[in-house]
């Protein structure tokens, strides 16, 4: 199975015609695809003598994809089905549940093993990661920091006995 042949055809423009929404996430299933995480992942889940109609990888793959658009429970998977002129076939959320309800312990050691063959691929595409810094130190070329910052924003409530967040 070829895991990019469902954007082989796509194109992006900017002349506003067949506009779709959430095209961005195209990008990020393509990254997936090309990086071998998909491939990975189907490897992974493979079992023998049983073919099922929608490739588990490309299944875990989406539903990745899904909540990085902020996605926010299974059934959301219908915002990357409902533009199968951009994503191609997608599973259900019937079978997006069966998918995730047949991996189990071996399974996830084999989801994380495949994981960390393609970080390990990608991160020497990349030349390896840098020495990272924090705090205005070095802490080493392993380590991976993410500075993650927060803002507290006052949001107003009319409901009853609403308190302010």
């Amino acid at each position: 199975m070829e895991s990019t042949a469902w954007s082989k055809d796509l194109r992006v423009t900017a002349d506003g015609t067949q506009v779709v929404s959430h095209v961005g996430t195209a990008l990020l299933r393509m990254l997936a695809d090309r990086a071998g995480l998909t491939g990975a992942l189907s490897g992974a889940l493979a079992r023998a003598g049983v073919f099922p109609v929608h490739d588990r990888g490309r299944v875990l793959v989406d539903l990745a994809v899904l909540i990085a658009d902020g996605g926010e429970a299974i059934c959301d998977i219908d915002v990357l089905r409902h533009q199968r002129e951009v994503f191609g076939p997608v599973a259900s959320d019937t079978t997006v549940w069966r998918a995730l309800d047949e991996i189990g312990a071996t399974q996830l050691r084999r989801i994380a093993m495949a994981r960390a063959k393609v970080r390990t691929r990608m991160w020497q595409l990349f030349g390896g990661p840098s020495a990272a810094r924090a705090a205005g130190r070095d802490i080493g070329e392993r380590v991976v920091v993410l500075d993650v910052d927060s803002t507290i924003l006052i949001a107003y409530s009319d409901k009853e006995h609403a308190a302010a967040t």
